[in-house]
């Protein structure tokens, strides 16, 4: 009996030891020590910044096959904010982000690979109605620990054409096509 118990130990070890192994790390968007921030030109003489304010996600890190990290992030559209009331309530109209139709802007990676630094994450990118594929190269990816809690970094740059998502055409010439977005991400897992 005793070489009979000490087999199913020893499997039940083996078992939970890979189970462990194999799943991947959780985390969760860090609304407090994280951003999306974005800057358009204006009139193509100046810069306009911006942020929004309210922004949630997860992602997840695999290191056994780091293929199988994903990332989400859901930024609402209506918590625009670039420091002017009054810009802030007409980027929200039908002829910027439209924010009653179209509330959220949406990432969803299909496919990971690390690269330098990061991760190189291609995923659907989907604003103002439209999905388009993106691919954003993560930098970071450090896991520290602060606080009895796991957290792990990333931040990205990503240039983007509002004509590619169907803003109004009328509209782009006072305020420039491209739009850049900053993402500085921090996750947290206990």
């Amino acid at each position: 009996m005793r070489p009979f118990a000490f087999a199913l130990c020893s499997a039940l070890l083996v078992c939970c030891g890979l189970a462990t192994a194999q799943a991947a790390d959780e985390y969760a968007y860090d609304g407090v020590h994280s951003s999306v921030s974005f800057k358009a030109r204006h009139l193509d003489i100046s810069w306009i910044h911006g942020r929004f304010n309210q922004v949630e996600g997860k992602f997840t890190i695999d290191k056994a096959d780091p293929t199988k990290s994903t990332f989400e992030l859901k930024v609402h559209a209506d918590s625009v904010d670039t420091g002017n009331k009054a810009r802030d309530e007409h980027l929200r109209q039908p002829d910027y982000f439209d924010t009653k139709q179209f509330p959220f802007i949406e990432f969803k990676s299909t496919s990971t690979k690390v690269v330098k630094d990061g991760y190189e994450v291609m995923g659907d990118f989907t604003m103002h109605g439209v999905t388009k594929k993106v691919t954003l190269l993560l930098q970071g990816g450090k896991e520290i620990e602060f606080n009895k809690k796991k957290i792990v970094a990333f931040a990205t740059e990503v240039k983007l054409k509002r004509s590619d998502f169907n803003f109004d055409k009328s509209q782009i010439g006072l305020i420039g096509d491209e739009a850049i977005i900053l993402i500085d991400c921090e996750g947290v897992r206990n």
